[in-house]
This record gives C-alpha cells, structure tokens and sequence, in this order.
C-alpha cells in the first residue's frame, strides 16, 4: 500500500478568521487514539467552539468534536475529551508569553493530514471587537462591488 503525501483538509474553522486577527500561525500534531484517527479518516470532525491552552509546559486542544466511530465497540472515545498537542518546548515557552503579557488566545484555524499524520494548525489572535467586524465586512463589500464594476465595464456593459 503506498504511503500518504500532501496536505488533506478534514476540517477548517472559517469563524475563527471571522472572530479573532490571527497574528501568528504554529502547526502541531495531535496525540490521539485508535478509534478518532478512523473517524477523521472520514473526514468527521466540527472546530467550531474549540481553543488551545498550556498547562504545566504542556500544549492541550479543548472541545474540538471528532464523533465516535461508528464501527467502534464499547472502548470508543469521548467525542470532546481534550487532546495533546505535540509543540517544541521553544514553541510552547513562546506561546506562554504572549498568552499572558498580552492577552492573546490560542485558536485551531485548520484540521488536516499532512503524510499521513493528523496536524492541526493554531492561531496567535486576538479577539476583534464588534466596530472590527462591521468595518471588514464594509471593505469586503466595497471591494467585491469595484470587481463587479470592472467586470462591466470589460464587456462594454457600462
């Protein structure tokens, strides 16, 4: 059987970019058991309301939701236990500072295979205040109007 190679998505957290400016990005692998690697081969697995924190020099991943395995017998897992994640001790002393001087959080952007080895990516960020979301949502707007008008004005419509 040949081995995996590249990147494959299992699962993306499109509101984190929504609630927080992410200012740094760390990739970091998961420690996890036999019947959640089946259920992420499915391609099962919902970020939604997760976050990542350091405890006692150790990096861990809460509320992630990977489902139990449908095939699993009675030693399946617990769909939103906390999860290892496997970071350099540079990369987790590096963390704890900025988490604590200046109030940022850590957030899982992306859940993917990168080789065969399941990888999460996290997030330095910090959380955007109403007023933040309502002026990117205006530039967003703005920005996909001028496409518009530069599509009509190609084909001769304007």
């Amino acid at each position: 059987m040949p081995k995996e190679s590249g990147r494959k998505s299992i699962a993306q957290n499109r509101r984190a970019r929504h609630d927080y400016e992410v200012l740094d990005t760390y990739e970091a692998g998961l420690v996890l058991q036999g019947t959640e690697v089946k259920s992420l081969r499915e391609g099962r697995a919902n970020l939604t309301d997760a976050f990542a924190q350091i405890d006692n020099g150790e990096a861990w991943l809460h509320n992630v939701h990977i489902p139990e395995y449908t095939q699993g017998t009675y030693n399946n897992h617990n769909p939103r236990r906390r999860r290892k994640l496997l970071l350099h001790s540079e990369e987790i002393e590096r963390l704890v500072g900025k988490t604590r001087e200046s109030g940022l959080t850590l957030v899982p952007l992306a859940l993917y295979w990168l080789d065969g080895r399941a990888k999460v990516e996290i997030a330095l960020a910090r959380g955007k205040r109403a007023y933040d979301r309502r002026q990117d949502l205006a530039e967003r707007d703005a920005s996909r109007e001028m496409q518009r008008a530069l599509g009509r004005r190609a084909k001769g419509m304007d």
